[in-house]
């Protein structure tokens, strides 16, 4: 019996000393796996695609819809201390996802009609940089199509007789007024005239005061531009001989362009000049500016019997291109009410939504009721007011990141 109670005792002893051993082996393995976990709270971002918000990877690459380079999306850190149904974003996230924003007011909603143009430059503002003395061109400074141009930039450089003998007569009255100063000769007014003929023949300033510092004359000289602009055609080429008032070569403006579309003969009396329309590009995503009429022509084109109308649109960030595809929409009646872009609305299920920018610059979902409009405007029946900023592009990627923080119910609750 002694021997049976000592080998039981025994038997206790070693199951208490697993059972001590296996909560041991616990704690250690989630003492392991804590950090772990914060420190994937830490990283919470993701990698999307600018044209394709549904694309959501845990690395860098690029869209493997469009091809695109991804763009990082900040969660943990961007959105630290915000509501939850608040989006902050970077300046570097809202330039890389094309965010753009318009504010609410009221726009004309009536019926519209749309014509197919196609973007020109704007011959108002071409410029023409012409030859101002008879000679040979040595050397083109500027020799594609497209290159811009600045005022006192070199353009090219001329062999001219006619311009080495009127550096002479200049140096000759400059010296005469220095040695001779024969009272009965206005010397200044010969230093004047000889001056004059330099620079009307494209000579700048600082070109004449070398010549009177180094007091020598050369029959080459380099002729500056006089005008800013885009090289739109060149009109020489190395070796020409060039006569005064020949054209070297036109620049365009581009920071405004035309868009120029065709109207049929019994519509032009329903628009006029000065009247506002809204221009969009399939080009650059289907983004709508606005634009001018600047122009309706009063005579139809003889084979076709249709009129020219013209559109007088901005371009400061220069993405609008000559040559492109724009499709213009003409109100056809003034029916004006509270509207958004068309752009600016993102419906499914629950209703319809807009992403309306607030005053700490974060971006929150709203739930509106919309009513009739036009392809460009929808009428706001209540959710907005006037003054309030929505976003008219961009908006895709809010939602997916709005997901993506909260899960499908990121409007959960939330009443116009």
């Amino acid at each position: 019996m002694k021997n049976k109670h000592t080998r039981t005792s025994k038997f206790m002893i070693t199951g208490k000393n697993i059972l001590f051993v296996l909560v041991l082996a616990a704690l250690f393995t989630a003492c392991k796996q804590k950090p772990q976990q914060v420190t994937k709270a830490q990283s919470k971002a993701y990698y999307t695609c600018s044209m394709h918000p549904q694309v959501h990877e845990d690395h860098d690459g690029n869209c493997p819809i469009c091809g695109m380079k991804l763009i990082k999306v900040e969660i943990a850190g961007t959105n630290a201390g915000t509501a939850s149904d608040k989006i902050m974003l970077t300046a570097s996230q809202i330039q890389l996802a094309g965010i753009q924003t318009d504010t609410v007011r009221e726009e004309n909603v009536g019926n519209e009609k749309t014509l197919t143009g196609t973007v020109t430059t704007n011959e108002n503002l071409a410029e023409q940089l012409s030859a101002r003395i008879s000679g040979r061109i040595q050397q083109l400074f500027v020799r594609a199509v497209g290159e811009k141009i600045t005022i006192g930039q070199p353009v090219y450089s001329i062999y001219s007789e006619d311009l080495q003998e009127a550096e002479k007569e200049y140096l000759l009255a400059v010296q005469q007024q220095k040695v001779l100063n024969n009272p009965d000769v206005d010397y200044k007014q010969l230093i004047g005239a000889a001056e004059n003929k330099l620079k009307l023949w494209g000579i700048t300033k600082s070109q004449i005061r070398s010549l009177v510092s180094t007091g020598k004359v050369s029959a080459t000289i380099n002729i500056q531009s006089q005008v800013n602009g885009t090289v739109s055609e060149i009109a020489v080429h190395e070796g020409d001989y060039i006569t005064e008032g020949m054209a070297i070569l036109k620049t365009q403006a581009l920071t405004s362009l035309w868009v120029q579309a065709q109207l049929y003969a019994n519509e032009a009396g329903t628009y006029k000049e000065k009247d506002q329309v809204s221009v969009s590009f399939p080009d650059l995503g289907g983004r709508v500016i606005k634009g001018k009429v600047e122009f309706i022509n009063p005579e139809l084109s003889d084979a076709s019997k249709v009129d020219l109308i013209r559109i007088s649109i901005p371009n400061t960030q220069g993405l609008i291109k000559p040559g492109m595809l724009a499709y213009i929409s003409l109100a056809s009646g003034a029916q004006r009410s509270l509207a958004i872009p068309v752009t600016s609305v993102l419906s499914d299920g629950t209703g319809d939504k807009v992403w309306v920018k607030n005053t700490d610059g974060s971006y929150s979902p709203k739930m509106i009721k919309q009513g009739k409009g036009n392809q460009n405007y929808i009428t706001v029946i209540s959710g907005l007011n006037a003054g309030d900023i929505v976003v008219t592009n961009g908006a895709y990627l809010l939602n997916s990141e709005a997901i993506f923080k909260n899960g499908n119910d990121q409007m959960g609750g939330m009443k116009m």
